[in-house]
């Protein structure tokens, strides 16, 4: 590995052990073996680097569970969404500190207009992946806003209070008496 991928390789690692606001430029350093000034040639600023090791991170793991999934074209897209959302609330429970990194970037891009404009764009990004994914030839699918809407809101209430969240059950659950009422 080059510098670069040592860099994200310790960033990950310090994330899972540290959480994203307690990670140090220090702690990057020490873990990756190089220095200070790699991380700014390299990503700019501490807060860059922490962002793409967290957005590599959580692309891999839900890229993880959409490769596990039922065909699509199998027919039983309420099946598929329901396996979808049991993966996610085991990954949440199966990797917390990849989760709360997430969150608590949340709340550093409130303090970040630069950190908000790339969580913006990720979040973009991951809206049209999800609705490719789940509604496919649909050009600019409601499906990916609605199930990123979702998955903020569950990882939160994991994260909050994992006894009393939602299960998988109750969502799809939820989502046939809203299609019930329209």
């Amino acid at each position: 590995m080059g510098t670069r991928e040592d860099l994200l390789a310790a960033a990950k690692q310090c994330l899972a052990e540290r959480g994203y606001a307690r990670t140090t430029v220090r702690d990057i350093v020490a873990a990756s073996n190089s220095n200070l000034a790699a991380i700014n040639y390299h990503f700019g600023t501490r807060d860059k680097l922490l962002n793409q090791a967290m957005l590599e991170s959580s692309t891999a793991a839900i890229q993880r569970i959409l490769d596990s999934l039922p065909d699509n074209s199998a027919g039983a897209p309420a099946a598929r969404l329901q396996s979808f959302l049991e993966q996610l609330i085991a990954s949440f429970t199966n990797d917390p500190a990849l989760w709360t990194a997430n969150a608590e970037a949340l709340g550093q891009a409130l303090h970040s207009p630069a950190l908000r404009a790339e969580l913006g764009a990720a979040q973009g990004d991951a809206r049209t992946g999800l609705g490719q994914e789940f509604a496919p030839g649909q050009p600019d699918s409601k499906v990916g806003a609605l199930l990123q809407t979702l998955i903020g809101g569950l990882l939160i209430q994991w994260l909050v209070d994992p006894e009393n969240a939602p299960t998988a059950s109750d969502i799809t659950a939820g989502l046939k008496a809203l299609n019930a009422l329209t």
